[in-house]
């Protein structure tokens, strides 16, 4: 396994130390901001007799975290530790304007036999009856019809 040996820079330091001191940041950021500030072995260190068994009980984390935020320090840079990586998951919606259109239509229509209004459930369990979707949950029938303001409860 190899062994990261952090030296901070002076710029570094104070900027850590700014992270801790003011203004509110991520969980994430502090947790690095402390770990980096502690295992600093660098010039501007305040303590380099620390070990990573005494930043794990103070900070109650393990072992490998401390291990994982200095390689990526080494790899990725300063900032990387402290910001969380943008997603790469890319989302795509299941409802397209021809499919919102049916949903409008049905929802003006004239409810079920049984039934004084239509329900977001009723109306999703309709829209799979129809075939016009496979699946709809109740919530995204409700999403479509508040951004088309067709709220049911009017």
């Amino acid at each position: 396994m190899v062994r990261y040996t952090i030296k901070l820079k002076k710029t570094e330091v104070e900027s850590l130390t700014e992270t801790i001191n003011r203004g509110k940041h991520t969980s994430k950021a502090y947790r690095g901001a402390y770990i980096l500030l502690n295992c600093d072995k660098g010039d501007y260190s305040k303590d380099k007799t620390i070990t990573n068994a005494d930043i794990c009980k103070v900070l109650r984390i393990g072992e490998r975290t401390i291990d994982r935020i200095k390689r990526k320090f080494f790899e990725e840079g300063f900032e990387s530790v402290l910001e969380r990586r943008p997603s790469t998951q890319k989302y795509r919606g299941k409802i397209d304007g021809d499919l919102e259109a049916r949903l409008v239509t049905l929802c003006c229509s004239k409810p079920p036999q049984g039934y004084a209004k239509w329900s977001l459930r009723l109306l999703a369990d309709q829209m799979v009856e129809l075939k016009y979707i496979d699946y709809i949950s109740h919530v995204s029938v409700g999403e479509v019809l508040k951004k088309t303001n067709l709220s049911l409860g009017k």
